[in-house]
């Protein structure tokens, strides 16, 4: 694979080595990196880049070159108030140097006029970007270019809590097989709420509690429209696709849920702190959620012997159209358009030394992310986390991501405001499907391929 505009690269390179050779004079930076929907488990996604700075001003030493960079970082917990204030900043010129932001950003953020392409910084070719997964590099890519580099991956999971499969008749031996009864298309969504309603009539978990989806939007729910047969891109022309039957059997399958008792019609809306308290301690028959959050119920929510209490699998088939499947929402570092070209340069230097298997480790064990490269799991903490080994083993493989085009947000919005007009009850699934594709096809007309039964 050969990516790199070499011609670009080593003349920026060679600028900046010169500019520090010539001048015999410490050479001062200030890298900024901002990150979205990161916390204390997460700042390694920004310390990272603190400890590239380092270790680049030491080989700098060492080559007889003194560089000095000061790195400002910018934890943003939430993401709506963080994509706000990036647009923001990019208006007024003060952007951060390295944006870390899901990877669905960038087609408007690069129509936008934000975004540098990493491939002109960088060489794909070489160490360490050179073990980089490709299919994270393609999810990194918009319109024939890379302009991001992968910050981490993960995969959303399906939960189920062993004690309670147990007690509505499973074996610990059927318990065991299940991610493979779900890979296989043998147990399907309405198989998973035929059993939290046994889990609820027997009084294991309280009513309406059988199943606790995720409570607010997310990537999550294009897993059940996947589930019920849904492509989300079609792969001949590229186009956006709106699936009317995988809609319909998706919004049909939470009013089912609804209607057999094992989710509130109010569910949406909820609160974080609640679910995670409820799904950690046994108080949920089945929920779907991701590996991070493996991080937060075994340091945050005291949950122990993870493995003995809780099985996951895939999100299972809705039915015979749909297939077991987990989507992944990849981070990535991205360079704004702010500051100067060598500003440019070493923002892209800094961000390629921080995707060394060593340092992206320390992310990827402490917030319960996964590698996003292959050396990664010869890192001896990578190696030693079980739960980040197995997840990149079973789930990973089977993972795609979001597309990264531009007008997908205008699907997302109409998917989203039909699921919750349907699962409360506002509207009926034909009227609340009915809505979504007036809206879809009003905003984007033929960019968009409506189908009635996925042909």
């Amino acid at each position: 694979m050969t990516i790199l505009k070499k011609t670009t690269v080593l003349a920026v390179a060679g600028a900046l080595l010169s500019g520090a050779a010539s001048a015999a004079i410490a050479e001062d930076y200030t890298i900024s990196v901002w990150a979205g929907g990161s916390g204390d488990e997460s700042d390694y996604r920004v310390k990272a880049i603190e400890i590239a700075a380092d270790l680049y001003e030491r080989e700098a030493a060492i080559r007889g070159e003194e560089v000095n960079i000061t790195v400002e970082t910018q934890l943003f917990s939430g993401w709506d108030d963080f994509k706000q204030a990036v647009t923001l900043a990019a208006e007024s010129g003060t952007a951060p140097n390295i944006i870390v932001s899901g990877h669905e950003d960038i087609g408007p953020w690069v129509q936008a006029g934000i975004l540098r392409p990493v491939e002109d910084y960088v060489d794909f070719d070489a160490w360490p970007l050179n073990q980089l997964y490709e299919n994270l590099i393609q999810v990194s890519s918009y319109d024939g270019k890379i302009w991001g580099i992968p910050q981490d991956a993960e995969s959303r999971v399906f939960f189920f809590w062993r004690e309670h499969l147990e007690a509505v008749g499973y074996s610990k031996e059927e318990i065991d097989a299940l991610p493979k009864k779900v890979l296989d298309g043998e147990y399907t969504l309405y198989s998973m709420l035929d059993d939290v309603k046994k889990m609820q009539d027997a009084g294991l978990v309280e009513e309406a509690k059988g199943f606790m989806p995720r409570i607010s939007n997310g990537p999550d729910y294009w897993q059940f429209y996947q589930s019920f047969g849904g492509e989300m891109v079609d792969e001949e022309s590229g186009k956006l696709v709106f699936d009317k039957q995988a809609l319909t059997d998706m919004y049909q399958f939470f009013v089912d849920a609804v209607d057999k008792g094992v989710v509130p019609a109010t569910y949406l809306g909820g609160d974080w702190d609640t679910w995670h308290g409820a799904v950690s301690s046994g108080k949920a028959g089945a929920w779907h959620g991701g590996t991070w959050h493996y991080a937060q119920w075994t340091q945050k929510n005291g949950l122990d012997d993870f493995f003995g209490k809780i099985v996951y699998t895939l999100i299972p088939a809705g039915n015979e159209r749909g297939r077991a499947n987990a989507i992944t929402h990849p981070l990535v570092y991205l360079l704004s358009n702010t500051g100067t070209d060598d500003d440019a340069a070493l923002a892209a230097e800094l961000v390629s030394i921080a995707s060394e298997p060593r340092i992206n480790a320390l992310h990827a064990v402490k917030s319960s992310h996964l590698a996003i490269g292959r050396e990664e799991i010869n890192v001896p903490l990578y190696a030693e986390s079980r739960w980040a080994t197995e997840a990149t083993e079973n789930l990973l493989p089977h993972a795609n991501a979001l597309p990264n085009d531009a007008d997908f947000g205008v699907v997302w919005t109409a998917m989203y405001k039909g699921l919750e007009a349907s699962w409360t009850g506002v509207s009926s699934v034909a009227d609340a499907v009915e809505a979504a594709e007036q809206s879809v096809v009003s905003a984007l007309g033929d960019k968009v391929i409506v189908r009635d039964g996925g042909m």
